[in-house]
């Protein structure tokens, strides 16, 4: 099988040396890490403010008061000291 010469589309317009290759994917992957960070941070925040509003707070206490009350009745060695 004979080797096609590259498309247009395939070849790179200019030749970078290793060093700059390493540098530009270092950077990209840092400001990649930046922007998730940033935007879950954001995300959580709007999620915690939501949840704030709808009172979910209440419900999920009463339902993990619920867990700590049959944990207590049905195993009489946990909460005795």
């Amino acid at each position: 099988m004979a080797k096609k010469d590259p498309q247009p589309y395939e070849r790179s317009s200019f030749k970078l040396h290793w060093y700059e290759i390493i540098g530009n994917n270092l950077l990209g992957g840092f400001f990649w890490g930046i922007g998730a960070t940033v935007g879950l941070a954001l995300f959580f925040s709007v999620l915690t403010l939501i949840a704030q509003n709808i009172n979910l707070v209440p419900i999920f206490g009463s339902f993990v008061s619920d867990i700590i009350d049959f944990i207590l009745a049905t195993n009489p060695r946990v909460g005795k000291d």
